[in-house]
């Protein structure tokens, strides 16, 4: 799973999800982008398996960039842990999308291929997602 190597702090706030993103919005270093068009939190585990889906569906061939980096700790208590006692544990990590984030990139392969290729990872991923191009 991608997690931070190190951080400043061990536990985040929960933050507020508002407004569209101002940068990464265009497709810098392939042909074809992944474009998220709702916000939300993407999860390492989410990220990870878009990203096997993509190198299957591509078998491989042209390159593919990751543009979202799951840097943000998720804490969640036990269950049946009673209210109060502090902040729970890190649960998970995630990446912070906003809408008009892109989210993957592919290069070096048609259209059809990374249509395919980002239909099956888009099925991954708890946002809603567009193809774009160069």
């Amino acid at each position: 799973m991608l997690q931070p190597k190190r951080s400043k702090f061990r536990k985040e706030f929960r933050g507020r999800r508002q407004g569209v993103t101002t940068r990464g919005t265009e497709v810098v270093f392939g042909d074809f982008g992944l474009k998220a068009t709702t916000g939300g939190w993407v999860s390492a585990r989410q990220i990870e398996a878009a990203r096997k889906k993509i190198t299957y569906a591509t078998k491989r061939a042209g390159k593919y960039w990751m543009r979202v980096f799951p840097a943000k700790p998720i804490t969640k208590k036990p269950v049946g842990v009673k209210m109060g006692s502090g902040k729970g544990d890190i649960y998970e990590y995630v990446a912070v999308v906003k809408p008009g984030m892109i989210l993957f990139e592919i290069g070096g392969v048609t259209i059809d291929v990374a249509k395919d290729a980002f239909i099956k990872a888009s099925h991954k991923l708890s946002v809603k997602t567009t193809l774009i191009g160069k």
